[in-house]
């Protein structure tokens, strides 16, 4: 019964502590870099936020065509809202490593990616069959 308990808790410490000595730590001016990075990101992307009215109209007039001139300025001023906000809260939590370890919260990481025209798909899909 004592082999029991010494081989039950010789195997509990050992897979407590073992990934504790495993993992590795990151170096400490790597993570004020990540820190200083998203921060920069969220005060760029709090102040260049009402960049998406324009863009959100011309890529939604691109695609959509004379409706898109409508509907772009809509989507516009709801990202505009999104990206704002989305930048104050990557500034306000620059030192806390969530999403991921400082990655973007969103996607493109700022306003003036993303202006790529979308790819059609359907074209060669019709041709393939």
């Amino acid at each position: 019964m004592k082999k029991i308990l010494l081989l039950s808790a010789l195997f509990f410490a050992c897979a407590v502590l073992v990934p504790a000595f495993a993992s590795a730590d990151q170096q400490p001016e790597m993570i004020a870099e990540k820190m200083a990075i998203k921060l920069t990101r969220g005060v760029t992307n709090a102040v260049t936020s009402v960049v998406e009215i324009p863009k959100q109209t011309i890529l939604t007039g691109r695609d959509m065509g004379a409706v898109g001139y409508v509907i772009g300025p809509i989507k516009g001023v709801g990202m505009f809202f999104y990206r704002g906000v989305i930048g104050v809260v990557e500034t306000i939590f620059c030192m806390v490593p969530q999403p991921g370890y400082y990655d973007p919260m969103m996607e493109p990481e700022f306003v003036w990616q993303g202006w790529e025209p979308k790819r059609d798909t359907s074209k060669t899909i019709a041709e393939e069959k």
